[in-house]
């Protein structure tokens, strides 16, 4: 995120193949987001009468939600499920073209959330906020909480590149896992380290003005280079994070080596087969095919600064949803933006993937393929006026916690 940077505003720290057949969606799990500092309800929420460990599913006035709250916007659009709560068997392909999964077993939770926001294309957006430190890591979840009454149905992190954040990636993982387990959507991001430097590091330079020149960058893409090897002990270090997110159930949006064509980032900037898509393909397989994280559902992030998206495709072979930062060249959320990001991935989700002026719901209603947007942490609080948030997250085409389904 560097233009916000560049404003002062940030200090030091900051899905396919061919989209899959209808899935079901499990039986709904409407709770409100788990928090740090008490920003929102802890897992006692899910289970009021805890003598009983029986769950509820009332709503904040006690009342059970209505039945169809499996489909928040009423038009059909979030659920498969069979007329007994049941969700349908899956039959259909995996993304890596192999079966799906054993009817018997039902979707994986990857496939839930893609199915999910295959189904809802078109009819609502996600509300989504990224969190900052991983010591707080629902705090800016609990400050849109505190303002609209809502909770974004979307939540983002990051495994970032400081001492303090790097401690505390594991509570940032317990966050995610809660965040999941009460109906949201997740995200990781990483702000990584440059490959010849060791963690943790430095924002500027950093991430940001520590280019690598051409023979370091040709080391880092090359099978057993220094860098290359530098750069899988890195992914290494995260793995861990992921599998247990793995072993926990959670499938989460990956967004590794975001606004590809931002080239003060050192992964940035570099155009064509040997350049920043290559790196997001060594990054992919590593953690897909050397560690097994069939999990993670990934996304291929650019920024509304240049044009050249297709300079930086990584193919569709290497991510499921492709999301646009938006933030810079003054036209906000633009007809030429939107059609610019459905030419360059008319195959997969599209997403904002960071921004600081939201979008309206009038923008939303013109520009309806946006699976959600993530607002950037304090960003959103110092470019948005309360008025227009709580606009927004009352919108009847803009989905909150409350609306989601259950995973």
């Amino acid at each position: 995120m560097y233009r916000a940077e560049a404003e002062g505003m940030k200090r030091s720290s900051r899905w396919l193949g061919p989209l899959l057949a209808v899935v079901a969606v499990a039986s709904i799990a409407c709770s409100s987001s788990g928090g740090d500092g008490g920003a929102s309800p802890g897992d006692d929420a899910l289970d009021p009468n805890a003598d009983t460990g029986a769950s509820s599913d009332a709503g904040s006035d006690g009342a059970a939600p209505p039945v169809d709250a499996i489909d928040p916007k009423g038009d059909g659009a979030v659920s498969d499920a069979t007329t007994d709560g049941t969700p349908k068997a899956d039959t259909s392909p995996g993304t890596d073209g192999a079966p799906g999964t054993d009817a018997a077993v039902g979707p994986t939770p990857k496939e839930k959330v893609l199915a999910f926001l295959a189904k809802n294309s078109g009819k609502a957006t996600l509300a989504g906020i990224h969190n900052r430190h991983n010591a707080t890591p629902s705090e800016f979840t609990g400050q849109m909480h505190d303002l609209t009454g809502k909770y974004p149905a979307f939540w983002s992190a990051d495994f970032l590149f400081e001492s303090d954040d790097i401690a505390n990636r594991g509570k940032m993982i317990e966050q995610a896992k809660t965040e999941w387990s009460h109906g949201a959507v997740v995200q990781l991001m990483f702000h990584a380290c440059p490959p010849d430097v060791a963690e943790p590091c430095g924002w500027d330079p950093g991430l940001l003005h520590h280019p690598l020149d051409d023979a370091q960058w040709s080391d880092l893409i090359t099978d057993g280079g220094k860098l290359n090897k530098a750069w899988k002990s890195r992914l290494d270090e995260i793995a861990p994070f992921l599998q247990q997110l793995k072993d926990a159930g959670v499938a989460p949006l990956f967004r590794p080596h975001h606004e590809m064509n931002q080239g003060a980032f050192w992964w940035g900037g570099r155009t064509g087969a040997k350049g920043t898509s290559r790196l997001f393909q060594i990054t992919h397989d590593y953690l897909v095919k050397t560690k097994g994280l069939d999990n993670i559902i990934w996304v291929w992030d650019v920024q509304d600064l240049s044009w050249d998206f297709s300079s930086y495709d990584p193919g569709e072979a290497y991510y499921d949803l492709a999301a646009l930062d938006v933030y810079d060249d003054g036209s906000g959320y633009s007809t030429a933006k939107y059609d610019a990001m459905k030419k360059a991935s008319p195959h997969r989700p599209l997403a904002i993937g960071e921004c600081q002026k939201l979008p309206t719901a009038a923008a939303l209603t013109s520009q309806p393929l946006w699976s959600f947007f993530m607002g950037w942490s304090e960003l959103v609080a110092d470019n948005n006026s309360a008025a227009d948030i709580k606009s927004l997250y009352s919108a009847s085409n803009v989905l909150t916690l409350d609306e989601m389904p259950g995973w």
